[in-house]
């Protein structure tokens, strides 16, 4: 029979393409998910019959036995961005620990553990922290574990791209951070390594992979290209550290905030793959360049949109 694979997390940004990936190589997919019923989205990227969803708690034994139950492969995709009530320990370290487990008592081929480029126990940042602690329970729970450390990854859902690109629609744009450097990696690119990680174990069970793209920008560069990609020429202003770090302080607990205190501190270290490090070609892949996807849907941000002169 083809390989059943649980994926926690597949209904997100990144899942979906996950699932897109995973249903090319045959495999049966079970979608893990607090509600199906927000995850229906999912269910056309599959062949009838191949996709399955199974609601589970992270904070159950049981559900999570369920959810893994029979499975070769197991992948965890979730994680968040704000810390909100000691989120980033909840999601990060304890249910990548509760998955782990869980894969490793039901005898899983494989586990895929998504973490960040960002992840490191002594970082100034929460999110950063939290992502090396839950690397670190993961590892102790399952040590054949593969995990992957993506940079910011974009695609057409995107909050990356998209969110700055809309900024751009303003007269003045404050820059925060713009020598801070980032490496971003295309959605399907993250999705194929994912996929290679689960279907071929043999091959890429232990290794922590770091996944970049073969663009490295400063913060003011990815600015100047999205202007440039989608035809709009706001005034770009450099905002000093010292206003960029008050204004979280002030603001970043409301709802919706532009910036956190935790997103300042990672801002304060570049996001790219360290010189040496195992990347994309470890898992026998090659990185797609913004330049050659982007611009197809950032096209609706151009003063007017298809119709805008190239």
């Amino acid at each position: 029979m083809a390989k059943l694979i649980t994926i926690f997390g597949g209904s997100g940004f990144v899942g979906r393409y996950v699932v897109q990936a995973l249903a090319k190589t045959g495999a049966r997919l079970r979608v893990a998910t607090r509600d199906p019923h927000l995850a229906l989205h999912v269910r056309p990227l599959a062949a009838l019959g191949q996709l399955d969803f199974v609601r589970t708690d992270f904070r159950s034994e049981a559900s999570l036995a369920r959810a893994v139950e029979g499975a070769d492969a197991v992948i965890n995709l979730v994680g968040i961005l704000s810390d909100s009530q000691g989120g980033f320990q909840a999601v990060h370290v304890n249910a990548a620990a509760a998955i782990a487990k869980a894969a490793a008592a039901a005898g899983a081929g494989a586990l895929v553990h998504v973490s960040a480029l960002g992840a490191d126990a002594e970082s100034e940042s929460g999110y950063g922290r939290s992502k090396a602690l839950g690397e670190a329970a993961v590892r102790a729970a399952y040590p054949k574990a593969t995990i992957l450390r993506p940079s910011v990854i974009f695609g057409p859902e995107d909050q990356f791209l998209n969110r700055f690109a809309g900024l751009l629609r303003l007269p003045v744009v404050p820059v925060v951070a713009p020598k801070t450097k980032f490496q971003p990696i295309y959605v399907v690119d993250v999705a194929r390594a994912i996929a290679a990680a689960a279907c071929e174990p043999q091959l890429h069970a232990a290794k922590t992979v770091s996944l970049g793209g073969p663009d490295v920008l400063t913060m003011r560069g990815l600015l100047e290209w999205l202007a440039e990609t989608t035809g709009r020429s706001p005034m770009l202003v450099d905002m000093p550290d010292a206003a960029a770090s008050l204004m979280a302080r002030l603001t970043g607990w409301l709802p919706g905030a532009p910036l956190t205190t935790d997103q300042w501190k990672m801002l304060q270290s570049d996001n790219i793959v360290s010189e040496g490090a195992p990347g994309l070609a470890a898992l026998g892949l090659a990185a797609t360049p913004m330049a050659a996807v982007a611009p197809g849907w950032l096209v609706r941000f151009r003063p007017h949109g298809r119709f805008s002169p190239a």
